[in-house]
């Protein structure tokens, strides 16, 4: 899965860290801890460690979207994440 993540978000062969695939991963991250929050509620490590990912992504987001504004929309459009 997290290969096929990299396959699809690469800019080039050995491309494994553009802004592009940190952000596919993160979210790919991010919606499996959510899942897992919603089983254990109580689970505040997780929480703290969900957050600080989803302040990542943003920042990683912000990044793309000041520098190249079209690969920006076309990420969020196909991750169907909110502007």
């Amino acid at each position: 899965m997290k290969v096929d993540l990299i396959k699809k978000y690469q800019t080039h062969k050995n491309d494994t860290g553009s802004t592009e695939v940190q952000v596919a991963l993160l979210t790919e991250k991010i919606m499996e801890l959510a899942k897992h929050l919603k089983k254990h509620a109580k689970d505040s490590d997780s929480r703290r460690g969900l957050l600080m990912m989803v302040g990542k992504r943003r920042r990683l987001l912000n990044y793309l979207k000041k520098g190249e504004p079209r690969k920006y929309e076309k990420l969020i459009k196909d991750l169907g994440l909110k502007k």
